[in-house]
């Protein structure tokens, strides 16, 4: 959502035509448009065996990502301060060994860490073309626009999608290399599998040079951890249940919310939070324009995110496997987030 702020921004803002200019947001995929052949497929899959599951893209419709925001600023969340810390620290350093390059974010959401490296290479007088990946297009476009008035040489080229579609569809270069960066831990929410798809088609799109910078949530005590995800505020329930919503509204579903909680644990053998939603009685879900009749009994739960958690030097061995070269890595005092470097 834009703040009063930010529109009392633009309303002051003499280059609204500069700003346009220096805009451009490619939509990949258009999520009111729900009888496409194979749109919710995944969901299909995933409520149809023996521990349901639902994918953790679900979670970003507006509202989701609105939520999101106000996890990102909750006590019990550690990862987005501790990685911003990090950035504000080294950010510099990142921008001066990468050297001027297109900056490629995936998730980008309000892009608020964004602003750390976007400000390192432009007080290094790098030129910034900036192309900021997500889901949401509304959030896209907000953080887009206020970025463009606090940044006036910045130029951004969004892309409305999922990581697949959007890498798969980068716009060409304009600096001779660019820079993939993938933070807040997102990659927690892949299997192994998912994992090994993921480099492989990173390092498939960038060209040898190129860069990829990624921040990990790393391996800590369960109750640090399990309080991360069961906020006292109930922030992390209401985007958990959220999900649900947003089904009902782009697949025709009918679920209650009230018939559902929120619950987050740590499976310590795995090294990942498992977040799931429970049901709490017997009763039958339609989901009209998928043709599907779910039938959920008192107890079923509904998995609808893991959040792995991992260790720095196995993180850069395998990275190098994936052909994503060690270049260096950074972590605060606690150990508690990592971030690494990495180049084709």
């Amino acid at each position: 959502m834009v703040s009063e702020l930010s529109i009392n921004r633009k309303q002051e803002c003499p280059n609204i035509k500069d700003i346009k200019e220096r805009l451009e947001i490619n939509y990949l995929s258009k999520p009111n448009l729900v009888n496409s052949s194979d749109d919710g497929q995944d969901i299909i899959q995933g409520l149809t065996q023996p521990q349901k599951t639902l994918p953790a893209r679900y979670f970003y419709d507006a509202k989701g990502s609105q939520l999101f925001e106000k996890i990102c600023e909750l006590p019990e969340y550690y990862p987005t301060r501790t990685e911003a810390d990090i950035l504000e620290q080294y950010a510099t350093e990142i921008a001066n060994t990468t050297a001027p390059c297109d900056l490629v974010e995936l998730g980008s959401g309000s892009s608020t860490k964004t602003r750390l490296l976007l400000d390192a290479y432009q007080n290094s007088r790098y030129p910034t073309h900036y192309i900021p990946i997500d889901v949401s297009g509304s959030i896209l476009e907000a953080s887009a626009e206020q970025l463009l008035q606090d940044y006036e040489s910045l130029k951004i080229r969004g892309q409305v999608g999922t990581y697949q579609q959007a890498l798969n569809n980068l716009p060409p270069s304009i600096l001779s290399r660019r820079m993939v960066f993938f933070l807040g831990s997102s990659l927690g929410n892949f299997t192994p599998q998912e994992c090994d798809r993921f480099f492989a088609q990173i390092a498939k799109v960038l060209n040898p040079g190129d860069y990829f910078l990624l921040g990990i949530d790393l391996q800590k005590p369960v109750d640090i951890l399990e309080a991360a995800y069961n906020d006292a505020q109930g922030i992390t329930a209401a985007f958990n249940l959220n999900m649900l919503s947003h089904l009902n509204w782009r697949f025709g579903s009918n679920f209650n919310l009230e018939l559902f909680k929120h619950q987050a644990i740590y499976n310590i053998s795995k090294h990942q939070i498992e977040m799931h939603l429970h049901c709490q009685e017997n009763h039958a879900i339609d989901f009209k324009n998928l043709d599907l009749t779910v039938d959920f009994k008192l107890g079923t739960s509904i998995r609808t995110e893991i959040s792995r958690k991992f260790n720095l030097e196995h993180m850069q061995q395998y990275l190098t496997t994936m052909g994503l070269k060690h270049i260096k890595s950074w972590s605060d005092q606690k150990k508690w987030f990592g971030i690494v470097l990495c180049q084709v």
